[in-house]
């Protein structure tokens, strides 16, 4: 969408968001700035901000910031309401800022013109289907791995420092016979010396190990089943696991319709060569964003079909003979694996569809 397709009377709202309040400034059809206003982050505010929006022409389109987080409130209450809604990434610290100032009216209307220009198109995340409740599981899942991680990491931290006696007792044993020969230990409240107070708090640090190593096995079991419902298809790939189908399936999120092509979902993974030719130079450089989590399963799936994969291990021959590194070959195999499991993501309820139904 560009100005030349607009009248001076539509009007483009642009919104700074944060966690208690909201603000937005209107464009004209032209670019010239109409008005500013600050509202709640409620549902009070956001009717507010449809409202003054929309008694100053035809909104033909909101540009909001942080749409997976702060913003993430009013995207769903537009899309409700029928508004089209444009995820707009936040201006840069170093260039624009240093230039333009910064203040929330500034960041506001630098959205909006974001959305004039048509340098920002995407339709935001839905956040209101399966791969949202995958995206759930997957955090608690991931925050309870790391929290046992570190109780495993202080808890041997904590043992380097006991007797002689209890040291050569529990550090032959394994991880889990460490958890569970420290949980038996009793609990004593008067703590009466420092080897009373050493068994007390190995103790209490295995019982919360095992706690959170019951939490994780639970969370893993919801999000493989999820994970089968909502993507059966995808599961069946070679390398392909419940926690790398249901990180990719969160990054594409819940209206599919944002990723045209299986270029776009390269893009999107981080995993497509950018162009830096010049002149006579034809080169292409690695891409260093996208999702990064995305980029990450799909290096964990190579790595196994490296491993397993019979035609991947003819591959990695063939360009190892042709003088390709590793890496480099890592690389190629992450964009041919992109191209594969694009075909295999499930179909989606598109954006005009959920618009529709919204009305």
């Amino acid at each position: 969408m560009t100005s030349i397709a607009l009248e001076r009377s539509d009007v483009i709202v642009g919104v700074d968001t944060h966690k208690d309040q909201h603000v937005a400034v209107t464009l004209d059809g032209l670019g010239g700035r109409l008005e500013q206003r600050c509202v709640p982050a409620t549902n009070d505010g956001y009717a507010e901000l449809l409202a003054w929006a929309d008694a100053q022409g035809r909104v033909v389109a909101f540009g909001v910031e942080g749409t997976g987080s702060y913003g993430i409130g009013l995207a769903r209450f537009l899309r409700r309401h029928a508004r089209r809604v444009i995820e707009v990434s936040r201006p840069p610290r170093k260039d624009q800022r240093r230039a333009a100032g910064k203040s929330d009216p500034v960041d506001a209307e630098h959205a909006a013109r974001q959305v004039l220009a048509g340098t920002a198109t995407v339709a935001p995340k839905a956040s209101d289907g399966d791969i949202e409740t995958l995206r759930l599981l997957k955090v608690a899942r991931d925050t309870a791995v790391k929290a046992q991680s570190q109780t495993m990491v202080t808890l041997k931290a904590t043992l380097v420092t006991a007797s002689d006696d209890l040291r050569a007792e529990l550090e032959a044993l394994s991880n889990f016979k460490l958890v569970t020969a420290c949980a038996a230990f009793d609990s004593d409240d008067e703590l009466a010396c420092p080897d009373t107070a050493m068994r007390h708090v190995l103790g209490v640090l295995a019982r919360r190990w095992l706690a959170l190593h019951a939490e994780a096995k639970t969370l893993a079991r919801q999000l493989t089943q999820r994970t089968q419902a909502a993507a059966p298809q995808l599961l069946d790939a070679f390398g392909v696991g419940p926690d790398i189908a249901a990180e990719l399936l969160i990054a594409v999120g819940d209206n599919g319709d944002r990723i045209r092509s299986e270029a776009a979902f390269a893009k999107l993974c981080g995993v497509c060569p950018i162009p830096a030719s010049s002149g006579k130079t034809t080169r292409h450089r690695l891409n260093r964003g996208g999702n990064r989590q995305a980029n990450s399963a799909l290096f964990r799936a190579v790595v196994v079909r490296m491993r397993w994969h019979e035609p991947t291990r003819t591959y990695v021959a063939r360009r190892t003979a042709e003088g390709k590194s590793k890496r480099e070959i890592i690389r190629c195999l992450k964009r041919y694996l992109a191209r594969e499991l694009y075909h295999l993501l499930p179909p989606t309820q598109t954006t005009d569809e959920r618009l529709h139904l919204a009305a």
